[in-house]
């Protein structure tokens, strides 16, 4: 008679994830690390129980109590005994995926401070701390870029998610051990919906306006420095749309809800679906599953926000992403997928172009994408190899 074996407990925490954030990019990475970490785990016979630890939004949860317990971390919690020390010291290896591209210096010392903190007091527990596909940097300023290496230097791994990433790394903190991989919602499941494309005898085309976008082209700032006029760009692109009886017009949103204030795309969408009747405004998503899902029943889409790219380039929607920082080119460029509107480069009447280009030629897209993603299950496999290090050490 075959004995059956128990699995061993093992406590993971995931530090700077979230399972309700309205900016779904950021919960894509919850619910892939999640995804990737339990697989990991169960090959090597062990049962995760996973702790998020990170900033408590005021939308819905989309990861369930029962998937992963919450502690939340504000000012009082971060310098509390009974709080992030003792919460982190419990864990027997954590995670840090850091929001994805947050572990920098140029959103301000506050939200610098929070992440920098929080693993230095890991460290001081003797918990072992990886980072996860993540972007490093950009570290410019006295002292940011003395604590960010001596913060990365001490990670058991600090993994890249793109090669942009993993260069600044081993610049900035030489010591550390960087590990190259891809970014983790490559690998976010979702239900398959391509069947729908072309149903109606319609292209379905998507957009996704970025509110964070077009607030700052409304308001003349341009901070991220784009050379083309991205709200021209965008109504241009629609209104041509709008012109083809042979096109549906979705509009989607991928950040949104009560904590996004402007950085909401709901508002972008409402405005734009009054400019442009003939476009369907899509409801907001519940969850980023739900919008993964619903962007591979597209058959094309152009994205202001990376997570929303991801999702179609892994769910074989052909898509442009509009960039607004060196994370999409790292990203995207380490894949050498060519099909994107960078920041610079491209003046407004050439991305409008461009953007009509690749709607023509969406079958071209598609094959690089299919071609891309054999890349992406190698480096993905990468951060699973270091996954199952990390648990093999740690597990009690």
């Amino acid at each position: 008679m075959t004995e059956l074996r128990t699995a061993r407990p093992i406590r993971v925490g995931l530090l700077w994830h979230s399972p309700n954030s309205g900016n779904l990019g950021v919960g894509a990475l919850t619910v892939a690390n999640l995804a990737l970490a339990r697989q990991v785990a169960a090959e090597l016979g062990l049962e995760p129980q996973f702790t998020i630890v990170g900033m408590q939004d005021a939308d819905a949860r989309y990861v369930t109590e029962g998937e992963a317990g919450l502690f939340s971390v504000n000012g009082r919690s971060l310098l509390s005994p009974s709080g992030c020390w003792r919460v982190l010291g419990a864990q027997d290896c954590i995670l840090d995926i850091g929001a994805g591209d947050s572990f920098a210096d140029i959103y301000g010392p506050k939200r610098f401070g929070f992440l920098w903190l929080t693993k230095m007091i890991a460290y001081a527990r003797g918990v072992p701390l990886a980072l996860s596909p993540q972007t490093i940097g950009p570290f410019t300023k006295t002292p940011y870029v003395q604590l960010a290496r001596m913060a990365l230097e001490r990670a058991r791994a600090v993994v890249a998610r793109d090669e942009t990433s993993l260069k600044f790394l081993r610049k900035l903190a030489p010591r550390a051990r960087g590990v190259l991989s891809v970014d983790v919602a490559f690998a976010m499941p979702y239900e398959d919906r391509s069947s729908e494309r072309g149903a109606a005898g319609k292209l379905r085309v998507g957009v996704n306006v970025s509110g964070l976008l077009l607030g700052e082209a409304h308001s003349g700032r341009n901070r991220f420095g784009l050379e083309a006029d991205y709200g021209e760009l965008m109504r241009r692109f629609i209104g041509g749309l709008s012109g083809r009886s042979d096109i549906e017009i979705h509009l989607l949103t991928h950040a949104n809800g009560k904590a996004s204030g402007a950085d909401d795309d709901g508002w972008a969408a409402d405005e734009l679906a009054r400019e442009f009747p003939r476009a369907i405004r899509v409801p907001d998503f519940e969850s980023p599953q739900a919008a993964k899902s619903y962007i591979s029943s597209l058959d094309f889409l152009t994205a202001g926000r990376m997570h929303a790219c991801i999702a179609a380039y892994s769910a074989g929607t052909p898509v442009v992403p509009v960039a607004y920082s060196r994370k999409f080119a790292g990203l995207f460029g380490m894949l050498d997928y060519a099909w994107m509107v960078p920041v610079t480069g491209m003046s407004t009447d050439r991305a409008l172009a461009f953007l009509n280009e690749a709607l023509e030629r969406r079958a071209e897209l598609a094959v690089a994408a299919t071609q891309g993603m054999s890349r992406v299950d190698g480096l993905l496999e990468a951060y699973r190899r270091e996954l199952r290090t990390l648990f093999a050490e740690a597990a009690p």
